[in-house]
Protein backbone atom coordinates (compact mmCIF):
# COMPACT_ATOMS: atom_id res chain seq x y z
CA UNK A 1 0.00 0.00 0.00
CA UNK A 2 1.54 3.49 -0.83
CA UNK A 3 1.92 5.72 1.86
CA UNK A 4 0.64 8.47 1.70
CA UNK A 5 1.15 11.43 4.63
CA UNK A 6 -1.99 13.41 5.67
CA UNK A 7 -1.65 17.05 6.74
CA UNK A 8 -1.15 18.28 10.33
CA UNK A 9 -5.01 17.88 12.68
CA UNK A 10 -6.43 20.68 12.39
CA UNK A 11 -6.72 21.88 15.96
CA UNK A 12 -10.82 22.89 15.60
CA UNK A 13 -11.20 18.94 15.30
CA UNK A 14 -12.40 16.29 16.37
CA UNK A 15 -10.50 13.56 17.74
CA UNK A 16 -10.34 10.58 15.49
CA UNK A 17 -13.39 8.29 16.07
CA UNK A 18 -12.97 5.00 16.49
CA UNK A 19 -13.64 2.18 13.72
CA UNK A 20 -17.31 1.17 14.18
CA UNK A 21 -16.57 -1.37 11.11
CA UNK A 22 -13.77 -2.91 10.58
CA UNK A 23 -12.84 -5.28 7.57
CA UNK A 24 -9.14 -7.08 8.20
CA UNK A 25 -7.08 -8.88 5.60
CA UNK A 26 -10.43 -9.74 3.09
CA UNK A 27 -9.55 -11.89 0.47
CA UNK A 28 -12.25 -13.59 -1.74
CA UNK A 29 -11.54 -15.72 -4.92
CA UNK A 30 -13.39 -16.35 -7.81
CA UNK A 31 -12.26 -19.37 -8.77
CA UNK A 32 -8.86 -18.31 -10.35
CA UNK A 33 -9.11 -15.09 -9.92
CA UNK A 34 -8.27 -13.44 -6.68
CA UNK A 35 -10.89 -10.36 -6.69
CA UNK A 36 -9.74 -9.19 -3.16
CA UNK A 37 -6.47 -9.72 -1.76
CA UNK A 38 -5.76 -8.95 1.71
CA UNK A 39 -8.06 -6.03 2.02
CA UNK A 40 -7.56 -4.06 5.72
CA UNK A 41 -10.55 -1.44 5.69
CA UNK A 42 -12.33 0.64 8.45
CA UNK A 43 -14.76 3.41 9.17
CA UNK A 44 -14.92 5.24 11.61
CA UNK A 45 -17.75 6.55 13.70
CA UNK A 46 -19.41 9.76 11.86
CA UNK A 47 -16.70 9.33 9.28
CA UNK A 48 -17.16 9.24 5.57
CA UNK A 49 -14.60 7.00 4.01
CA UNK A 50 -14.94 7.18 -0.33
CA UNK A 51 -13.66 4.53 -2.37
CA UNK A 52 -11.88 4.73 -5.84
CA UNK A 53 -10.47 2.58 -8.26
CA UNK A 54 -10.13 1.55 -11.63
CA UNK A 55 -13.24 -1.27 -13.11
CA UNK A 56 -12.60 -4.83 -11.57
CA UNK A 57 -10.18 -3.57 -8.53
CA UNK A 58 -12.63 -4.77 -6.40
CA UNK A 59 -14.71 -1.82 -4.08
CA UNK A 60 -17.65 -3.01 -5.34
CA UNK A 61 -16.77 -6.75 -3.87
CA UNK A 62 -15.26 -4.83 -0.79
CA UNK A 63 -18.97 -3.61 -0.47
CA UNK A 64 -20.93 -6.82 -0.90
CA UNK A 65 -18.43 -8.39 1.63
CA UNK A 66 -19.08 -5.87 3.96
CA UNK A 67 -22.41 -5.72 3.68
CA UNK A 68 -23.00 -9.35 3.61
CA UNK A 69 -24.00 -10.11 0.15
CA UNK A 70 -20.47 -12.21 -0.30
CA UNK A 71 -18.73 -14.47 2.47
CA UNK A 72 -14.77 -13.67 2.42
CA UNK A 73 -12.78 -16.67 2.10
CA UNK A 74 -10.27 -15.25 4.87
CA UNK A 75 -10.44 -12.37 6.99
CA UNK A 76 -13.02 -10.67 9.58
CA UNK A 77 -15.68 -7.91 9.77
CA UNK A 78 -16.14 -6.78 12.77
CA UNK A 79 -19.34 -4.31 13.39
CA UNK A 80 -18.84 -2.13 17.12
CA UNK A 81 -16.57 -4.84 17.39
CA UNK A 82 -18.51 -7.80 16.98
CA UNK A 83 -17.83 -10.38 14.21
CA UNK A 84 -20.24 -10.34 11.72
CA UNK A 85 -17.79 -11.75 8.70
CA UNK A 86 -20.74 -15.14 8.08
CA UNK A 87 -23.95 -13.00 9.21
CA UNK A 88 -26.45 -12.83 6.53
CA UNK A 89 -26.78 -9.48 4.74
CA UNK A 90 -30.60 -8.90 6.64
CA UNK A 91 -29.19 -9.53 10.24
CA UNK A 92 -26.07 -7.11 9.38
CA UNK A 93 -28.82 -4.70 8.22
CA UNK A 94 -31.13 -5.23 11.33
CA UNK A 95 -27.55 -4.30 13.44
CA UNK A 96 -26.87 -1.26 11.62
CA UNK A 97 -25.25 -2.03 7.77
CA UNK A 98 -27.37 -0.04 5.54
CA UNK A 99 -27.00 -0.42 1.63
CA UNK A 100 -28.12 1.94 -1.58
CA UNK A 101 -27.47 0.41 -4.23
CA UNK A 102 -26.28 1.68 -7.92
CA UNK A 103 -28.83 1.03 -10.10
CA UNK A 104 -32.18 1.61 -7.91
CA UNK A 105 -34.47 -1.23 -8.06
CA UNK A 106 -37.58 0.46 -6.28
CA UNK A 107 -40.52 -1.71 -5.41
CA UNK A 108 -43.51 -1.59 -8.38
CA UNK A 109 -46.89 -0.98 -7.78
CA UNK A 110 -46.02 0.67 -4.30
CA UNK A 111 -45.85 4.63 -3.34
CA UNK A 112 -42.93 6.48 -2.41
CA UNK A 113 -43.93 5.94 1.67
CA UNK A 114 -45.00 2.45 1.43
CA UNK A 115 -41.29 1.76 -0.24
CA UNK A 116 -39.86 3.74 2.51
CA UNK A 117 -41.92 1.91 5.25
CA UNK A 118 -40.90 -1.64 3.80
CA UNK A 119 -36.99 -0.46 4.58
CA UNK A 120 -38.18 0.53 8.25
CA UNK A 121 -40.23 -2.54 9.12
CA UNK A 122 -37.94 -5.17 8.01
CA UNK A 123 -34.72 -3.42 8.86
CA UNK A 124 -35.49 -1.92 12.66
CA UNK A 125 -37.35 -3.22 14.71
CA UNK A 126 -39.50 -0.30 15.57
CA UNK A 127 -43.31 0.10 17.19
CA UNK A 128 -45.62 0.69 14.18
CA UNK A 129 -45.79 4.47 15.34
CA UNK A 130 -42.19 4.85 15.70
CA UNK A 131 -41.86 3.41 12.24
CA UNK A 132 -44.32 5.78 10.54
CA UNK A 133 -42.60 8.87 11.98
CA UNK A 134 -39.29 7.11 11.30
CA UNK A 135 -40.62 7.26 7.37
CA UNK A 136 -41.83 11.06 7.42
CA UNK A 137 -38.64 11.74 9.16
CA UNK A 138 -36.24 9.77 6.26
CA UNK A 139 -39.05 11.15 3.20
CA UNK A 140 -38.62 14.91 4.10
CA UNK A 141 -34.43 14.68 4.47
CA UNK A 142 -34.41 13.21 1.45
CA UNK A 143 -36.68 15.64 -0.21
CA UNK A 144 -39.13 13.11 -1.09
CA UNK A 145 -42.29 14.04 1.31
CA UNK A 146 -44.37 15.91 -1.57
CA UNK A 147 -43.97 12.63 -3.40
CA UNK A 148 -44.72 9.92 -0.96
CA UNK A 149 -48.57 9.14 -2.37
CA UNK A 150 -46.87 8.96 -6.44
CA UNK A 151 -45.84 5.62 -7.50
CA UNK A 152 -42.48 4.56 -7.49
CA UNK A 153 -42.10 3.28 -10.70
CA UNK A 154 -43.22 7.11 -12.03
CA UNK A 155 -40.05 8.72 -10.44
CA UNK A 156 -37.00 10.12 -12.60
CA UNK A 157 -33.45 9.04 -12.04
CA UNK A 158 -32.59 11.62 -9.45
CA UNK A 159 -36.24 11.01 -7.18
CA UNK A 160 -35.14 6.97 -7.95
CA UNK A 161 -31.75 7.59 -6.21
CA UNK A 162 -33.19 9.15 -3.23
CA UNK A 163 -35.51 7.21 -2.86
CA UNK A 164 -32.95 4.14 -2.94
CA UNK A 165 -31.31 6.64 -0.22
CA UNK A 166 -34.41 6.87 1.98
CA UNK A 167 -35.04 3.16 1.92
CA UNK A 168 -31.63 2.41 2.89
CA UNK A 169 -32.08 4.87 5.62
CA UNK A 170 -35.31 3.91 7.27
CA UNK A 171 -33.56 0.93 7.97
CA UNK A 172 -31.75 3.33 10.91
CA UNK A 173 -28.52 2.63 9.90
CA UNK A 174 -24.82 3.63 12.00
CA UNK A 175 -23.07 2.83 8.65
CA UNK A 176 -24.57 3.46 5.21
CA UNK A 177 -22.62 1.99 2.04
CA UNK A 178 -23.43 3.77 -1.08
CA UNK A 179 -22.17 2.20 -4.69
CA UNK A 180 -22.10 4.87 -7.06
CA UNK A 181 -25.42 6.03 -6.22
CA UNK A 182 -24.58 9.58 -8.40
CA UNK A 183 -23.89 7.58 -11.68
CA UNK A 184 -26.29 8.82 -14.56
CA UNK A 185 -26.85 12.34 -12.88
CA UNK A 186 -26.35 15.63 -14.21
CA UNK A 187 -23.69 18.05 -12.72
CA UNK A 188 -27.06 20.02 -11.05
CA UNK A 189 -28.74 16.67 -10.15
CA UNK A 190 -25.17 15.22 -8.82
CA UNK A 191 -25.15 18.40 -6.46
CA UNK A 192 -28.12 18.02 -5.25
CA UNK A 193 -27.66 14.64 -4.48
CA UNK A 194 -24.20 16.21 -2.85
CA UNK A 195 -26.64 18.59 -0.57
CA UNK A 196 -28.71 15.66 1.10
CA UNK A 197 -25.33 13.52 1.48
CA UNK A 198 -23.89 16.34 3.77
CA UNK A 199 -27.36 16.76 5.68
CA UNK A 200 -26.82 12.52 6.49
CA UNK A 201 -23.02 13.53 7.99
CA UNK A 202 -24.82 16.00 10.43
CA UNK A 203 -26.72 12.75 12.12
CA UNK A 204 -23.33 11.00 13.04
CA UNK A 205 -24.25 8.26 10.38
CA UNK A 206 -21.00 6.38 8.98
CA UNK A 207 -20.69 6.47 5.25
CA UNK A 208 -18.74 4.91 3.00
CA UNK A 209 -19.03 5.65 -0.72
CA UNK A 210 -18.52 4.43 -3.75
CA UNK A 211 -17.82 6.73 -7.04
CA UNK A 212 -16.47 7.27 -10.36
CA UNK A 213 -17.38 11.17 -10.06
CA UNK A 214 -14.35 12.01 -8.15
CA UNK A 215 -14.74 16.33 -7.92
CA UNK A 216 -18.46 15.14 -6.18
CA UNK A 217 -17.12 12.71 -3.57
CA UNK A 218 -14.36 14.60 -2.24
CA UNK A 219 -17.24 17.20 -1.57
CA UNK A 220 -18.22 14.85 1.18
CA UNK A 221 -15.62 12.69 2.48
CA UNK A 222 -13.13 12.46 4.99
CA UNK A 223 -10.63 9.94 3.85
CA UNK A 224 -10.08 8.28 0.18
CA UNK A 225 -8.86 4.53 -0.85
CA UNK A 226 -7.79 3.81 -3.44
CA UNK A 227 -8.04 0.48 -4.99
CA UNK A 228 -6.83 -1.76 -7.34
CA UNK A 229 -6.04 -5.42 -8.37
CA UNK A 230 -8.29 -6.47 -5.19
CA UNK A 231 -5.73 -4.25 -3.26
CA UNK A 232 -5.41 -1.12 -0.92
CA UNK A 233 -2.92 1.00 -3.56
CA UNK A 234 -3.54 4.43 -1.41
CA UNK A 235 -5.42 5.85 1.49
CA UNK A 236 -5.48 9.36 3.50
CA UNK A 237 -5.92 12.90 2.80
CA UNK A 238 -8.27 12.73 -0.10
CA UNK A 239 -6.61 15.17 -1.79
CA UNK A 240 -3.19 13.70 -1.24
CA UNK A 241 -4.38 10.71 -2.35
CA UNK A 242 -5.16 11.64 -5.89
CA UNK A 243 -2.02 13.15 -6.13
CA UNK A 244 -0.12 9.98 -5.06
CA UNK A 245 2.08 8.50 -8.55
CA UNK A 246 0.94 5.11 -7.39
CA UNK A 247 -3.63 6.27 -7.95
CA UNK A 248 -2.31 8.87 -10.95
CA UNK A 249 -0.39 5.35 -12.51
CA UNK A 250 -3.03 2.79 -11.95
CA UNK A 251 -6.65 4.96 -11.63
CA UNK A 252 -6.42 8.72 -13.33
CA UNK A 253 -4.11 8.31 -15.89
CA UNK A 254 -6.03 5.63 -17.25
CA UNK A 255 -8.59 8.12 -18.62
CA UNK A 256 -11.32 7.39 -16.33
CA UNK A 257 -14.00 10.22 -14.81
CA UNK A 258 -13.15 12.70 -12.20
Amino acid sequence: MSAVSTPAADPTRTQESPPVLVGAGLTLNYGDLRVLDGVDFHVGAGEAVGIVGPNGAGKTTLLNALAGSVTPDRGTIRLDGHDVTSMRPELRCRQGIGRAFQIPRPFGGMTVLENVLVGASYGTRLSRRATHRRCVEVLELCGLIDLANRRAESLGLLHRKRLELARSLATDPCVLLLDEIGGGLTDAEAAELVGTIKQLRTLGISIVWIEHIVHVLVQVIDRLVCMDAGRVLAEGEPQAVLRDAHVVDAYLGRGSHG
